[in-house]
């Protein structure tokens, strides 16, 4: 009895991967427990047999007995239970206080602007702002009212019975009419994944324009459907509103933000991808598995790209029409080999293809041949106009070569716009390029500047920098990069006059911490150039900077002035926009 008993249980054991439930094989019975699609809800099943364990054999009690009978549990209030599980998940999202510039922050503004503060304000006095009218999984029509800087659509009901509540619907247009499934509720808005336009904005939108056949079902690109001329427009607005929203200044403080420049070309400009894959579900028969890898045979679970828009769901991708041809010709080889490997792998990797300019010095390629790199640790060469730059594949380098030369021309332009007399005593000689990397700008502005010294945390960086600096003959005399605490970055240049000095300022997405603008301000430089990826980060650091010295009226040089704002399109088809802002101090 005791030996059946074991063998009943262990038969009916469970394993749990990834908060999803699997049975284990037992030699009476075995259920296949396939993973539902996201958001798909199943029904209970009407069979007494409970999915994953084995029948229950009339073998007595399976209850703990006494002498006076089975022992009488106390019944669970189930609906006692997730009503108060509810409770705590609505009193966490509640308290939770969003980022300051993160995308969710950005994306709220734009939902408490189109909503309005009174009704949302009221709403949360109430209670009352995570009562969705909208059940989950609810197929609605919706009227796109405005885009928000991610590129997704923002939109309303219009039906009666429906309370103020925003949408988010990717792909979707201001002006059009679409239908769409709420996938989550939170506060004051839904999340929906699109499914049809109903009546489009014919004005905005073109589908024929569309090059990619992912294009709506991938999350890489926003805008394929609309004309560039669009794009830099939608662009140019996004640079508007975070300066609205973050910098705090007043409107007569910011200048009037000009058009957004764009990008020579709008596919065909990305010189690196990463595309990622997962290792091989536990369940996969790993013999069988490898005699498919031997064949060359994909098998059907193996997604090899990137996140389908709104999850974190790979999909297939075999060609990214805003790559390179160099890398969307390698593609197919990097799939294939994944293909016939994937039994190695007990794990998830990231893939790396980057384009380099072929180095080797007995290649057989002519000048200039662009070349497919695949290895993380490769040397990377590419040229910047007249400039070139190597580093390591796996650092970081702006991905859109072709756009760089109008960036840099353009802040070095921008700075000399200032003082265009160049025997002015006031013109700046001297060049501080923070966050330089691998030395873009204290490279390619060289030419313009007497002395230039770039900062950075990262010795790699430095010693790329460094190497740059000799392959484009610049003496070390005049060009070189330190390295600078964080704490303390300017330590690294104090024998620069910051009156005679420019800086350069391209720091990642999250911008600058309160440490380096109060070093900044110490430091006082007479120019500002802020190069930023992310402009509502710059907008905020601008803020602070011009704000901290807006009451040093008295006296010349004490104050900073935004003297102007452009937006760059590094990454056309896309929502992303890079911007540059010049300040002065007068």
């Amino acid at each position: 009895m005791l030996a059946r008993r074991l063998l009943r249980y262990s038969a009916s054991l469970l394993i749990t991967r990834n908060h999803r439930i699997y049975p284990t094989r037992a030699p009476f019975l075995y259920f296949s427990m396939a993973s539902p699609k996201v958001g798909e809800t199943r029904a209970l099943s009407e069979d007494p047999v409970t999915p994953g364990k084995r029948p229950r054999l009339d073998e007595g009690p399976s209850e703990p007995v006494t002498a006076e009978g089975p022992i009488q549990k106390k019944p669970k209030d189930k609906a006692k239970n997730f009503a108060k599980k509810n409770a705590k998940r609505l009193k966490k999202a509640r308290e939770n206080v969003l980022e300051e510039c993160s995308p969710e922050d950005v994306q709220w503004k734009d939902i408490v602007e189109l909503l309005e503060q009174d009704v949302v304000g009221k709403a949360i006095e109430e209670g009352t702002e995570f009562q969705s009218p909208f059940a989950f999984r609810e197929e609605v029509e919706l009227e796109v009212k405005a885009i928000s800087p991610n590129g997704a659509g923002l939109a309303q009901s219009d039906s009666e019975d429906k309370r103020r509540w925003v949408v988010v619907v990717p792909f979707a247009l201001p002006g059009e009419r679409v239908k769409a499934r709420i996938y989550k509720n939170a506060r004051m808005h839904s999340l929906a994944d699109f499914i049809e336009i109903v009546r489009p904005n014919s004005e905005l939108r073109d589908d024929s324009r569309i090059q990619c056949r992912y294009f709506s079902k991938c999350g890489g690109c926003q805008y394929q459907m609309l004309s560039y001329e669009t794009q830099l427009d939608f662009k140019r607005n996004v640079v508007i509103k975070a300066y609205k929203n973050y910098s705090h200044l007043p409107a007569t403080s910011i200048p009037k933000v000009q058009p957004t420049i764009g990008s020579p070309l709008q596919y065909g400009y990305r010189t690196k991808i990463t595309p990622h894959f997962q290792a091989p579900p536990s369940k996969v028969d790993k013999v069988e598995l490898q005699k498919q890898c031997a064949e060359g045979k994909a098998p059907e679970w193996l997604k090899i790209g990137f996140n389908r828009q709104g999850t974190s769901n790979v999909m297939d991708i075999e060609e990214c029409p805003i790559a390179t041809p160099v890398l969307n010709e390698a593609l197919p080889g990097v799939r294939d080999s994944i293909v016939k490997t994937i039994h190695t792998y007990k794990r998830g990797a990231t893939l790396l293809l980057r384009e380099t300019l072929d180095t080797a010095e007995d290649s057989k390629h002519p000048p200039d041949t662009k070349l497919c790199n695949t290895s993380q640790h490769a040397s990377i060469r590419e040229k910047v106009g007249d400039f070139i730059f190597e580093y390591v594949a796996n650092s970081f380098f702006q991905n859109n070569n072709v756009i760089l030369p109008a960036l840099t021309s353009y802040v070095r332009d921008a700075i000399i716009a200032l003082y265009p007399n160049p025997d002015d005593p006031a013109r700046p000689d001297h060049l501080i390029d923070t966050y330089c990397g691998s030395g873009l700008f204290a490279i390619t502005l060289s030419p313009n500047f007497s002395k230039i010294v770039g900062i950075e945390i990262s010795a790699e960086s430095i010693q790329s920098a460094n190497q740059n600096a000799k392959l484009n003959n610049l003496p070390a005399d005049r060009v070189e990069f330190r390295k600078g605490d964080a704490s303390d970055i300017f330590q690294a240049v104090q024998d620069f006059p910051p009156e005679k000095t420019v800086m350069v300022i391209d720091p990642p997405r999250k911008g600058c911490d309160d440490a380096f603008i109060q070093q900044l301000l110490k430091f006082r430089c007479k120019v500002v150039a802020y190069v930023s990826c992310n402009v509502h980060t710059q907008a905020r650091d601008v803020g602070k900077i011009l704000k901290a010295t807006e009451k040093e009226v008295e006296g010349e040089g004490k104050k900073y002035v935004l003297e102007s704002l452009r937006g760059f399109d590094l990454f056309p088809q896309t929502a992303h926009v890079e911007s540059v802002a010049i300040l002065k101090l007068v």
